[in-house]
């Protein structure tokens, strides 16, 4: 259900303002002028940001967080629990309680959304999105799940008519949104904590396709080809799609290919993002730029300027010769997509895997398909699961994974802390040798110190 959001001039209120997810709609708010106040339990980059912008940020969780003399509408998102302090204060004086959806959904009303959704690649698409119609010069408003260095952060707010949105499937209110464009990359069951079948996914997708005007669909994914009924079609393999690709290069250093548009050739791409998927990704960000009226050449023109966002394949640096990559993959189709581009790019050395596994339930549910995910790597590390606020019932540890994937890989590590990992690193990392931390938790707090350790052994 959609709760009403009030935009009238009350205040708004963040229970865990430092999300990547609620702070990209804080700064939209607070950019906007609106009064915007928050919490969250530790300060970082983000919340800084905010503060800059003269966002109240409150550090832990505390009642008197929330202030009654000028009620605030309070916003959470689907990680904060009903017991939280905040929360039961503004229970306990009916205060309005908005979902983080709530607020997006009605932040794209107020533009023409467009709304890019899929299991896998939406943050990276719909950066590119809004990258294609910033450079194009329509002044996009941008609400992403990522930090981008072209406009600064996970957020901006334009004064153009289009909002682009980053859509989340894991809790289902993706299908709060009524949308111009949606954009629909894939369809995997990725959260069994909330969906406990494919099919249930399937219904939110296709809920949320019934309330865009325009769909984009990638026909490379079987499920979407089945069940989604696609305006606008993109594939890299089938050329009945409206768009789709040929004479295609994967190289260590970018990608080319040449982008056929419904039959007609429009030109050839080079962009810096390595691997099929973030061709995939480009092409879907394509089909929208083209949709809106933007000029070939345009789009041709900013792909190689295009430099990602934050955690997706991101080089961190590169220290005695070994390159630090950090990105944000922690489902099975992810790590295998990454890894091969890990293995594209660094043909003559080593790809080391380091996986911090995300969620006990999603852990437990796809053991298998984890186990086969890691062929592109020479070397595997397995750290302790990241909860991620789920309880732990003792059915599956990093252990058991990492047992399971030696099944398959004849070198795999269990390091349980982020300290081993860093210990073992440096201990055995070597020039040459390209190293992917992978994970949607915190393992990538072990890359700086790493780098820091190896720069000082010099």
């Amino acid at each position: 259900m959609l709760n009403p959001v009030d935009f009238s001039g009350r205040p708004f209120h963040f229970v865990g303002i430092g999300g990547i997810g609620m702070s990209a709609i804080a700064y939209i708010l607070a950019k906007q002028g609106f009064t915007v106040s928050g919490s969250d339990i530790s300060s970082n980059r983000i919340t800084q940001k905010l503060q800059d912008l003269g966002v109240k940020i409150s550090k832990g969780h505390h009642a008197d967080n929330i202030d009654l003399a000028n009620p605030p509408q309070v916003v959470c998102s689907t990680a904060i629990n009903q017991q939280n302090p905040e929360f039961q204060v503004a229970l306990a004086n009916n205060l309005s309680i908005l979902h983080r959806s709530d607020l997006l959904a009605a932040l794209i009303g107020q533009f023409q959304g467009i709304s890019v959704a899929g299991t896998h690649g939406k943050t990276t698409t719909s950066s590119l999105v809004g990258f294609l119609l910033l450079k194009a010069g329509l002044d996009p408003s941008i609400v992403i799940g990522g930090e981008v260095s072209a406009w600064q952060g996970n957020a901006r707010l334009g004064k153009g008519k289009y909002l682009v949105a980053e859509a989340d499937e894991s809790d289902g209110t993706l299908v709060k949104f009524l949308s111009h464009i949606g954009v629909i990359t894939n369809i995997e069951l990725d959260h069994p904590d909330h969906y406990h079948s494919l099919e249930q996914v399937i219904d939110i997708f296709q809920t949320f396709a019934k309330r865009c005007e325009v769909v984009v669909g990638c026909l490379d994914c079987p499920t979407v080809k089945s069940y989604i009924h696609s305006d606008i079609t993109y594939s890299l393999n089938d050329h009945t799609a409206d768009y789709s690709v040929s004479d295609v290069e994967y190289n260590p250093s970018d990608t080319q290919a040449v982008v056929i548009e419904r039959g007609q050739v429009l030109g050839k791409i080079c962009m810096g993002q390595l691997g099929k998927h973030n061709l995939s990704n480009a092409l879907a960000a394509i089909a929208v730029a083209r949709y809106v009226g933007i000029e070939w050449q345009a789009i041709a023109d900013a792909l190689p300027d295009f430099l990602g966002a934050s955690r997706r394949f991101e080089i961190k640096g590169v220290h005695d010769g070994i390159t630090f990559v950090d990105d944000y993959a922690h489902h099975p189709s992810e790590i295998v997509a990454t890894l091969a581009s890990a293995r594209q790019q660094n043909t003559d050395g080593r790809v080391v895997a380091i996986f911090q596994p995300h969620r006990y339930s999603r852990t437990l549910r796809f053991l298998s398909e984890f186990s086969h995910s890691f062929t592109d790597a020479d070397m595997v590390i397995v750290t302790d699961i990241y909860a991620a606020s789920e309880p732990n019932d003792g059915k599956i540890s990093g252990d058991d994974l990492a047992k399971a994937i030696s099944k398959i890989h004849n070198q795999v590590h269990y390091l349980p802390t982020t300290s081993d990992v860093q210990s073992f690193l440096v201990k055995n990392l070597q020039s040459g040798d390209l190293a992917v931390f992978l994970g949607a938790g915190n393992l990538n707090q072990a890359i700086a110190p790493t780098m820091q350790e190896l720069g000082a052994k010099v």
